[in-house]
């Protein structure tokens, strides 16, 4: 039971760290790394879990997602361009496997079905 709250603990520091450089680097995703760190730290730590959603990190990047309230429309083309551009990838790489291809297709469909029929856009906040 300890080493699980452990490798909770590491793999949330590293997705906080990845999700805080991700906030500076515009390839690099911060939404689904803070995510992860606020699903591992919730799991791991009490501590760390209240620690994590005091950041402005967290408030600015995964608190209106995580209340139900949804995410700003730059948050979302931000995300669908980022896997649009990962899935488009192996669907090249894939070039031999027509099935493959397809089943990523479905997997892109289905992305940016849920995020633009599924997640709320809603106005950024003033905090930005």
């Amino acid at each position: 039971m300890y080493s699980k709250k452990i490798v909770f603990i590491v793999i949330g520091c590293i997705s906080f760290a990845l999700g805080a450089i991700g906030v500076m680097v515009p390839l690099l995703p911060s939404f689904p790394f803070l995510l992860l760190a606020s699903v591992c730290f919730g799991k791991s730590s009490k501590r760390l879990d209240v620690w994590f959603k005091s950041t402005n990190i967290y408030k600015n990047h995964l608190e209106s997602y995580v209340r139900g309230d949804g995410m700003t429309k730059k948050t979302k083309v931000r995300i669908m361009l980022m896997v649009t551009a990962l899935l488009g990838i192996g669907f090249v790489m894939m070039y031999n496997t027509p099935m493959g291809q397809g089943l990523l297709l479905l997997v892109w469909l289905g992305h940016i079905m849920y995020f633009c029929i599924g997640v709320k856009t809603i106005k950024p906040s003033s905090n930005f």
